[in-house]
């Protein structure tokens, strides 16, 4: 009698992850290296090079200029010769807390108007580990459709409800409240409301003033995401929340130090009783080694500066003004953007999108982020500048020239003549 064994199906879960790269992953053999993890060397400014030449990038988000600061490299210098990288060792409530952590989370609290502030090592996985620790299983999260992606995977991560509204619909967000405020009432939760100060992609603002106002119809929270914000919006540079006049509405103030501050890190600023139930439950910060002294005397440094030196987000605004009228002069979509962020708005797709920002790398010199499908929809592009306090009005001249030519190019239809822009990439 002969038995036939059935092989068994291929469980083998790498099997799928190489045959399925992801929706972004599946363009890599075209872009790593090129247009994905593109290698910018030299010292941190406006000029630098790519692929031995030298161009004027427009892709960093060292909105201030102090990220090659004499200053701020002097300070991270001599931070690290006397401390080193291992200081302090152990999570914060076990063995990393310092006298210095805990002026740099004062000074941080103090600037943004409220009474503590809680470092954190990373923004993102910050954001994220905010969320998780605010809300249990029976509150309810109730955010904006183009929240960044660490409030997404927050979200997501978050076992209870949660409602959508679309992006900075007021009366929208009104109708998801009704609903939230049911639903917590029922289960015996609250609610937590989560925006953006200043939206990374397109660079408009968070309706803080609409939404601080619908606290006098609902019972929620306000938790808002302010990385872009931070050091550049406000009169002082203490954000959005005082760009609109209401830091003292908002309830959960988050920044990162990765922008403006050219740092690592992050923080969250509240009342003190929250932000010590903070300290305690944010399981991304009670089981991970606290922030090395060297990143938080260098970020004492940046924030003095941010305070003190007015004159870095006096020239960041010169620049921002210039390139963004420039653009719209030139007749060129900038969409919403009231803010640094400079997304240019193009009709096309990833072969036009490809060949376009290759041409603008290779025969202009000009190094910027380009944005295609799956991220926004198919049929468009954005090429997201930022400007810096390191550019200069002839950076600013120079772009407008190059996005005026490849513009003429796009709409000709000569980058769609051709495949997706053959660049020589390793793996």
């Amino acid at each position: 009698m002969h038995i036939t064994i059935k092989k068994p199906k291929d469980v083998d879960i790498f099997s799928k992850l190489r045959k399925d790269q992801g929706e972004i992953g599946q363009y890599m053999k075209y872009s790593h290296g090129y247009f994905s993890f593109p290698k910018l060397e030299g010292e941190i400014n406006a000029h630098m090079t790519f692929r031995g030449k030298k161009v004027l990038t427009w892709s960093l988000n060292n909105y201030l200029g102090l990220g090659n600061s004499p200053e701020i490299r002097e300070t991270d210098a001599k931070a690290t010769e006397e401390w080193g990288l291992a200081y302090p060792m152990g999570a914060r409530m076990m063995s990393g807390q310092t006298v210095k952590h805990e002026y740099l989370e004062s000074q941080l609290a103090e600037f943004v108007g409220k009474e503590d502030a809680f470092l954190l090592n990373y923004g993102y996985q910050g954001m994220v580990s905010i969320i998780d620790a605010v809300c249990s299983r029976n509150d309810v999260i109730v955010y904006d459709s183009e929240s960044h992606a660490c409030i997404l995977d927050g979200v997501r991560l978050h076992m209870g409800k949660r409602y959508v509204y679309p992006h900075n619909n007021i009366e929208n967000l009104k109708k998801q409240l009704e609903r939230a405020t049911k639903l917590a009432e029922k289960q015996g939760g609250g609610i937590l409301v989560i925006t953006e100060g200043v939206f990374g992609m397109s660079g408009d603002l968070g309706k803080l003033d609409e939404i601080v106002k619908l606290k006098d119809e609902f019972e929620f929270r306000l938790l808002v995401d302010d990385a872009h914000g931070f050091g550049v919006m406000g009169k002082t540079g203490a954000g959005a929340p005082e760009h609109f006049g209401v830091q003292d509405k908002i309830d959960l103030h988050f920044g990162t130090f990765a922008k403006a501050m050219a740092g690592i890190g992050g923080f969250v600023a509240c009342d003190k009783d929250i932000c010590y139930y903070l300290r305690y439950n944010m399981r991304s910060q009670t089981y991970a080694k606290s922030l090395p002294m060297p990143m938080v005397v260098g970020a004492i440094k940046r924030l003095e500066m941010l305070r003190n030196e007015p004159k870095y987000k006096k020239q960041l605004w010169t620049i921002v003004d210039a390139l963004q009228s420039g653009l719209r002069e030139a007749g060129f979509d900038l969409g919403r953007t009231n803010s640094p962020v400079t997304p240019v708005y193009l009709k096309g797709g990833i072969p036009e999108a490809t060949n376009l920002v290759k041409d603008l790398r290779e025969n202009h010199g000009i190094f910027c982020s380009m944005v295609v499908y799956p991220v926004i929809p198919k049929g468009e592009l954005i090429l997201r500048l930022i400007p810096t306090a390191m550019h200069t009005l002839e950076d600013v001249g120079v772009t407008l020239e190059a996005f005026k030519e490849v513009r003429a190019k796009l709409e000709a239809g000569k980058y769609s003549k051709t495949e997706m822009a053959n660049v020589q990439v390793e793996m």
